[in-house]
């Protein structure tokens, strides 16, 4: 790319007015408030998308800076923007804290957190990998096993220098790749699945974050046979109504025994533990395209009897209320 270059893409929506581009993004990504900084007598504008269920890669062109801040609504999605900078920068700001990407750095940021983003540089170039936050929530379930809500705390700036921002790096460069201009990845929605799953286990294993150290204790922590018997027990009666002095009987401790195992080779409590499961299951049958129950009977199911608490505990856990996972299934 040169940097004489005015346009280095032929984008699908554009133009030469600041109000027709927060128009445009407003129409995107929901209540959008932004100002240029400076003055700019043409602002000229290019924007594209192509989107994929699990991701959306955007790309960006401004002539001239500006900053803008994004209220969530209820409708707007929740993702984890990896931002890769062509020409000029981004940059985010937490309160006091500032993050940026720019020449060898990649932004990872949530976008329900920062307070206002400032897009800088002349002739500014940005593509951002947008991964679906469910997808995260769901590979932070996996690893790590236990229940999951609030803020990762990651790290937003990504060394492009290091093993990891090399790695993560070039799997976002390649995912780019294969959805720019209606790519072969977009004809292949298995190949994207297990792209973008493979990209967000590289960013909570590799980025530091609020759980990171769980992962420093390493494999060869290996949880004392009372709390692998009491994980059993639960595996094993996970649709029955556990309680967890029985949890603790049939693992042979006593109740505080268990729960101070679980703390320390889990980093959660039995209860919680237990909760994951239930949700893995039910998220299971939602998911399962050959499942014909009803939501009412899966919750059931899976020892959930109150469906607006199962709702609202799902959508902290997946980032979607169980309507939406099975609404994306095709199923009502």
């Amino acid at each position: 790319m040169t940097e004489n270059s005015p346009q280095p893409f032929s984008f699908r929506f554009h133009g030469s007015s600041f109000d027709n581009m927060v128009e445009t993004l407003g129409g995107a990504f929901g209540a959008f408030d932004a100002e240029p900084v400076g003055r700019a007598k043409d602002f000229h504008w290019g924007l594209d998308f192509s989107v994929a269920e699990s991701a959306v890669l955007l790309t960006g062109y401004h002539e001239a800076e500006f900053q803008f801040n994004i209220e969530p609504t209820v409708s707007t999605a929740e993702y984890l923007s990896l931002v890769v900078p062509r020409r000029g920068g981004m940059g985010v700001t937490y309160g006091a804290r500032k993050a940026e990407a720019g020449q060898g750095k990649l932004l990872l940021y949530n976008n329900f957190e920062p307070d206002s983003v400032l897009m800088h540089g002349q002739g500014n170039v940005i593509d951002e990998l947008l991964i679906n936050w469910p997808v995260i929530l769901q590979t932070i379930g996996q690893t790590f096993e236990m229940p999951f809500s609030g803020s990762l705390d990651l790290l937003p700036e990504l060394d492009l220098s290091t093993p990891a921002g090399r790695t993560i790096g070039n799997l976002t460069e390649t995912i780019i790749s294969g959805m720019r201009d209606d790519g072969p990845l977009l004809q292949s929605p298995i190949a994207m699945a297990h792209m973008t799953q493979a990209l967000a286990d590289l960013v909570v294993r590799m980025v530091p974050h609020r759980l990171s150290h769980f992962l420093e204790k390493g494999p060869a922590l290996i949880a004392p046979k009372h709390v692998r018997r009491a994980i059993e027990f639960m595996q094993a009666n996970i649709d029955q109504p556990i309680t967890m002095p029985k949890v603790a009987e049939a693992a042979g401790v006593s109740s505080r025994a268990l729960e101070t195992g679980f703390r320390a080779f889990k980093g959660t409590s039995p209860a919680a533990y237990l909760l994951t499961l239930r949700l893995r299951a039910a998220r299971r049958d939602l998911l399962d395209p050959e499942c014909t129950e009803t939501m009412k009977a899966i919750c059931l199911k899976w020892g959930f009897f109150h469906f607006g608490r199962f709702s609202a505990v799902y959508k902290a856990t997946y980032g979607e209320y169980p309507s939406e996972t099975r609404k994306r299934m095709g199923r009502r």
